[in-house]
């Protein structure tokens, strides 16, 4: 019982149901989502999905739009009536439901999932699906999937259509994953279910159905093109003409920027785009944009972060701080090129949000003094990274310092 004097809650109405459905159809239904299907005002789904269930619906059918409507204008106009919304299998596994979710209450909807297919394909294969990588290549670059690329690895991988296996093959073979085992499963759950292997390396699948997920057991030879888990990337990993932050520097420089997840971290001044590239390999979440005025080197940024795994990575080619117009506000950002022109290092104190997190290497006398008296007067951290290498000096071996680096870092209030 509700305490004296105070109403009890209302229920929200639920108007909106959102169905997943299988390649079986009607068949793997239960009786609830039958009934909210026979019983739904309107219908929305792709036109697959509706001629599945057409001998239930008594509704109106609407195919979604082309192209489609990510805003649901159409669905949400209609809130208060009957409204079924069809999904392929788990609606929220890459499905509709997390574009619904967006508008609309969870107290205002019910949500009847089906498998999805990657539970699916884990079931006919035996493996475990905690153990497994998964990743959604469906209307993105398969470049996405390098990062994943580690022998003994098992990934499951919803592609776009039926070019996708011999195309993601293809780039296996290329990077020197060439022995891995590759599984097409197609049209899992439908009479048309089926599941054929081939080696990255002799991939020779033909006619493939569009609905396939792929599965892949990953080898690799001696050369592999394998991207380490830590911070830090060998430097050979990135196109560059010199204009790098180095491998140690870089550890240490990503360690200060502090990544969390879902920031958005602006690289100015970025070279070959290592920092922003790396920063965004530490969790598919993070969003960076590298800021670079050389043309030439803003296209090689562009071709490292594909070749990273990060195509994601937004280059814009200007230079700062009038690049800083019209930019997304940043959570972090990093200075490691043009910081000593006039009114970058302000302007990107300006444009940081309070609380972000800026982190600017010197190498050169003037970009040391401003960052000397940023700190004398914001406080901050002030670090010195000096670094030896052993090399050659006749018959013998001998220390060759870098260029020692001032790292100045500081969190907005």
């Amino acid at each position: 019982m509700p305490a004296k004097g105070l109403r009890a809650a209302k229920p929200a109405s639920k108007w909106l149901t959102i169905v997943g459905i299988g390649e079986d159809g009607v068949a793997g239904l239960g009786d609830e989502a039958k009934q909210r299907i026979a019983g739904a005002d309107v219908i929305f789904g792709g036109k697959r999905h509706l001629a599945l269930v057409s001998n239930l619906a008594k509704g109106e059918a609407r195919p979604w739009p082309t192209p489609f409507d990510t805003e649901m204008r159409d669905v949400l106009g209609l809130a208060g009536k009957q409204i079924c919304v069809l999904a392929s299998g788990d609606p929220f596994f890459h499905g509709v439901g997390v574009t619904l979710t967006r508008k609309v209450k969870a107290d205002e909807m019910l949500v009847l999932p089906a498998p999805s297919s990657l539970s699916l394909a884990a079931s006919r294969l035996g493996w475990a699906l905690q153990d497994v990588e998964t990743i959604s290549l469906h209307g993105h670059s398969i470049d996405l999937i390098r990062p994943l690329l580690h022998p003994g690895a098992r990934i499951l991988a919803l592609t776009s259509d039926g070019d996708a296996p011999a195309a993601i093959a293809g780039l296996l073979d290329e990077l020197g994953f060439g022995p891995s085992r590759l599984t097409v499963l197609e049209a899992l759950g439908g009479s048309d279910e089926k599941r054929r292997t081939a080696r990255a390396n002799a991939f020779d699948v033909k006619n493939i159905n569009p609905l396939n997920v792929l599965a892949l057991e990953i080898e690799s030879t001696p050369d592999a093109r394998v991207l380490p888990l830590a911070a830090g990337l060998a430097d050979h990993l990135f196109e560059h003409d010199g204009q790098i932050t180095k491998r140690e520097i870089r550890a240490i420089t990503l360690s200060a920027l502090a990544p969390k997840r879902g920031e958005l971290l602006w690289d100015v001044g970025a070279g070959s785009g290592s920092i922003g590239i790396e920063w965004m390999l530490a969790h598919p979440s993070l969003r960076a944009i590298a800021i670079e005025a050389n043309g030439e080197r803003a296209a090689r940024i562009a071709r490292n972060a594909a070749h990273c795994g990060v195509p994601g990575l937004v280059v814009v080619e200007g230079a700062a701080p009038k690049a800083f117009a019209r930019l997304e506000t940043p959570d972090a950002i990093f200075i490691g090129g043009g910081g000593s022109d006039a009114g970058v290092l302000d302007k990107a104190i300006k444009a940081l949000r309070p609380g972000g997190r800026l982190v600017a290497n010197a190498v050169t006398l003037e970009m040391e003094a401003l960052l000397l008296d940023q700190n004398n007067r914001l406080g901050g951290d002030l670090t010195r990274i000096a670094l030896s290498r052993a090399a050659p000096v006749g018959s013998m071996q001998a220390w060759r310092p870098a260029l020692p680096i001032t790292q100045w870092s500081w969190v907005k209030p």
